[in-house]
């Protein structure tokens, strides 16, 4: 789709260069990721599908009185992309070029941007000038410099040490005005349609809310995988406004974790509203050169027309959909193909060997004693073993005397990164832990067990590539927990099962053999139990 050019004024749209600029900009980070006009274009393709469905076949870019809202804008891609094909499909109703552009940029279009510096940006993409009134814009009917693109700077509202709104972390964010808050507008208010009639001067019903909001801010915790996430307030917000279609690019943890999520990723999945889910287990393939543990999606929330949902995985170059519903489980399983052997295993043995999986930090050894060279029991130590009291430790009593299994709660380097094939190991440390031991706060235990005959088969079961591939359907990071093992059945471990055996036992086909083998790495068999007295 050509851009329109307006006599005497710049290239309507800046992805007229070659390159597109909006490609080559720097992202600000994997927290506020620039999307690529690429995966804007697949959204808005999503949307306007939907709408011709619902409308014998029409043309949403084709109506002039349809309304769209980015409420986080970054680059302003959405928005461009937007009012390029408004501008292309409004040709016959408003057949001056000029005038066509003014209602769409003046009625149709609106954006909210997150910081002073991306709605300087957007500006520049949608009207070709950060000053909406500029001798350079391609509008001409704005009495204002921001047009439809707004921004002012927010405070967050303080409840103790966290944000009221968003949770953000009073040390980190409470900033002098040199620094962006990060307090985004848009979801730091309980009236969101007064926040938007009070920005717009109007009380505008939008049709069409899209986006890629921010994901997390850190909480004080830390940061990474113990920041918290943010954009579910985004995607809440955006229901409030009870808009005709909803569509979000998220990162994908809500699926099975993500700090707080738990309502959230139950509302979700229960959501017959959310009718197209699009799936990218590999971010890159969404944003490229950008990689997001989980991976990241994009959905359709269309208000008027509950339904299954179609999922669609992006796997490599290849693409498989099916129609499903989504809380079929807890959690949401992203693979199609993996859903099928889960729901073939769960079928047959519905008991979970998460009932027999510690939480984390089973024993909670006192951190000031966790080196120690003596000590009655034999600690499990990431890094180097050693020995403690048993007075230091708080929790686990009734497994410290009994046979157990060590597992590693955060996958090593080589057990989350995958081998030349492709293929990840899941699980790094498993060992056989006898009478006498305990672990730190880097493990989880299976157990109690009770004898050295059982925790060797419990050893031995956890790893085929049958129950890691079981984890791995579950797992979005390199950190497990008990809920991780939610679909591996619980099979007694009174006997030795092999890959071989569990294939047989579950009736998997050679595909569904096929799939496993070709993602998880072969297990080397265990070492003798460790001596605890030595």
């Amino acid at each position: 789709m050509s851009a329109p050019v307006l006599e005497g004024q710049a290239s309507f749209a800046l992805r007229g260069h070659n390159p597109d600029v909006l490609t080559c900009i720097a992202n600000l980070s994997n927290d506020e990721v620039f999307t690529p006009p690429e995966l804007a274009n697949q959204m808005l393709d999503t949307v306007a599908d939907a709408w011709a469905d619902a409308h014998d076949g029409a043309s949403i870019w084709q109506d002039p009185d349809v309304t769209f809202l980015d409420p986080f804008t970054k680059s302003g891609v959405f928005l461009r992309e937007i009012v390029s094909r408004l501008t292309e499909g409004l040709a016959e109703a408003i057949p001056d070029l000029q005038e066509r552009v003014d209602h769409i940029l003046t009625k149709q279009v609106y954006g909210i941007g997150i910081t002073q510096l991306t709605a300087l940006l957007a500006r520049r993409s949608v009207y070709c000038s950060k000053d909406a009134t500029g001798p350079h814009s391609i509008a001409k009917s704005f009495d204002r410099d921001w047009g439809n693109i707004w921004f002012e700077r927010t405070e967050h509202t303080w409840a103790g040490d966290k944000c009221a709104y968003c949770g953000a972390g009073k040390s980190g964010y409470g900033r002098g005005d040199e620094l962006e808050t990060h307090a985004y507008a848009f979801i730091h208010t309980t009236d969101p349609r007064a926040l938007l009639a009070r920005m717009f001067g109007a009380d505008v019903q939008f049709d069409v809310i899209i986006g890629n909001p921010p994901y997390q801010l850190s909480d004080g915790g830390g940061t990474g995988s113990s920041a918290r996430p943010i954009y579910q307030y985004f995607i809440q917000q955006a229901q409030r406004m009870d808009p005709r279609y909803l569509s979000m690019v998220v990162k994908a943890n809500w699926y099975t974790g993500g700090k707080g999520l738990d309502s959230f990723r139950a509302a979700m999945l229960s959501d017959r509203r959310i009718r197209r889910l699009t799936d990218f287990a590999d971010s890159r393939q969404a944003f490229d050169g950008v990689d997001i543990a989980g991976g990241v999606c994009y959905f359709l929330w269309d208000r008027d027309a509950p339904g299954d949902c179609v999922v669609e995985s992006r796997i490599g170059d290849s693409t498989i959909a099916t129609t499903r519903i989504l809380d079929e489980h807890d959690v949401f399983v992203r693979d199609n193909r993996t859903l099928l052997i889960v729901n073939k295993v769960r079928a047959a043995v519905p008991l979970s060997l998460s009932e027999r999986v510690s939480a984390r930090n089973p024993f909670t050894i006192d951190p000031d004693h966790e080196r120690d060279t003596t000590g009655d029991l034999y600690l499990f130590a990431s890094g180097a073993d050693g020995r403690v009291d048993r007075k230091h430790v708080a929790r686990g009593h009734a497994l410290i005397d009994k046979w157990k299994v060590l597992i590693s709660k955060t996958s090593s380097e080589h057990a989350g990164q995958t081998d030349k094939q492709g293929r990840r190991r899941v699980l790094s440390r498993l060992e056989v832990m006898p009478p006498g031991s305990v672990a730190t706060g880097s493990y989880l235990v299976l157990g109690p067990l009770n004898s050295q005959e059982e925790a060797s088969n419990a050893s031995a079961y956890l790893r085929t590539r049958f129950v890691r591939f079981l984890i791995s359907a579950v797992l979005m990071t390199q950190n497990t927990t008990r809920a991780s093992y939610a679909f591996v059945p619980d099979l007694g471990f009174d006997r030795v099962w092999t890959d071989g055996d569990l294939y047989e036992r579950f009736g998997l086909t050679g595909d569904e053999v096929a799939l496993i083998e070709a993602q998880i790495k072969p297990m080397a068999a265990a070492d003798e139990a460790v001596d605890v007295e030595a």
